[in-house]
């Protein structure tokens, strides 16, 4: 089937929200025609712009047989809980779904095409099982260092925490180089990237050792097909204890020629309980990272000012330029232009 002719119901049962459903969030804001609604029961009734602050009339619904009235074509599991686990008792779920014959869409670490229960009841209904943290055999590679001979320019997003916007600063950074004629491709790196770009490798599923290469194979693809800007959705954060290890390997793998890092003002520890660091610190972290290798730098911060208004979001990246000299704006709620001045000024001037 055409993606385009896709009608995606989303599966986010009892975390449907704005931090806590990015899969789901990410297909209502770049796959909007496709989505038909949101499965949660506990905000049933409501609509996708009531919850969310954006999405407009896509209805928020009680269970999945509700949802069959809206003739979806798929089911989309729209949350990544801690661990990217199946919780078990959306099997039943997803079983059901199977057998009214919707395709399945999953980026859970459970990959759902070895499930044997999962596995045969898609085939007697004869649908596929789509697993997008599923690693082909091909991106099972080392890094062999072909940035140094590249003409293209990478441009990789990075954090002061996880989940806090790299994905969704990136794409909008691509959309506005698209509309000044630019050839630039978006790489997607985690599961709700390669829902909406069509193709990725999901780096938080692939061995240590080859993250650096399975990344340069997907710079390399797309630079081969004639790309000039190469733009890398960013993993994890550096300063994050958790997920580190994967923001190493991307900014090894893809040696990006600048960076933008994505920053939350209101948000104040991660996960952890650990207080977000100093931009200026972090900003030379991640440039050190890199700096073994080759020159690179942070050129902008793209702000996620969810909770904010938008004075406030404009009060918040005015105070970020001035601690940090580096032009700061909320590119989902404003436009990427900023960032993508900044981007162009810096790297057409190496």
């Amino acid at each position: 089937m055409n993606p385009d002719q896709r009608r995606i119901l989303v599966l986010a049962e009892g975390k449907f929200s704005p931090l806590k459903s990015k899969t789901a969030n990410g297909a209502i804001v770049y796959l909007p025609q496709q989505v038909v609604a949101v499965v949660d029961s506990t905000k049933a009734g409501m609509t996708a712009q009531q919850v969310l602050g954006y999405g407009g009339a896509i209805p928020v619904i009680r269970s999945l047989q509700e949802g069959l009235q809206f003739r979806p074509t798929h089911l989309l599991i729209g949350i990544a809980p801690p661990g990217g686990r199946l919780p078990e008792d959306w099997r039943t779920m997803i079983k059901d779904a199977i057998r009214a014959r919707l395709h399945i869409l999953s980026g859970l670490h459970t990959i759902l095409s070895d499930d044997p229960e999962f596995a045969s009841l898609a085939k007697e209904h004869n649908v596929t099982l789509t697993d997008y943290r599923k690693i082909p055999s091909e991106s099972e590679v080392v890094s062999k260092g072909t940035w140094r001979g590249r003409k293209a320019k990478v441009v990789l997003t990075v954090g002061t925490d996880c989940n806090i916007g790299k994905m969704t600063t990136i794409v909008e950074v691509q959309k506005d180089m698209l509309k000044r004629g630019l050839k630039s491709d978006f790489v997607a790196t985690g599961q709700t990237g390669i829902l909406i770009r069509g193709r990725g490798i999901a780096v938080d599923s692939i061995i240590s050792d080859y993250i650096a290469g399975c990344i340069e194979l997907e710079v390399d693809r797309s630079i081969a097909e004639g790309y000039e800007y190469i733009l890398v959705e960013g993993q994890g954060a550096l300063t994050h204890m958790g997920y580190s290890g994967v923001t190493f390997g991307l900014l090894h793998g893809c040696m990006p020629d600048a960076m933008v890092l994505c920053h939350q003002p209101t948000r104040l520890k991660d996960d952890y309980g650990m207080p977000l660091p100093d931009l200026n610190r972090v900003i030379r972290f991640h440039e050190e990272a890199v700096k073994f290798f080759k020159e690179t730098k942070v050129v902008a911060i793209g702000i996620n000012s969810i909770g904010l208004t938008d004075d406030e979001s404009h009060a918040a990246a005015e105070k970020i330029t001035r601690e940090t000299g580096l032009p700061a704006v909320d590119a989902f709620r404003f436009g990427a232009t900023r960032i993508t001045d900044a981007l162009l000024s810096y790297l057409d001037a190496r």
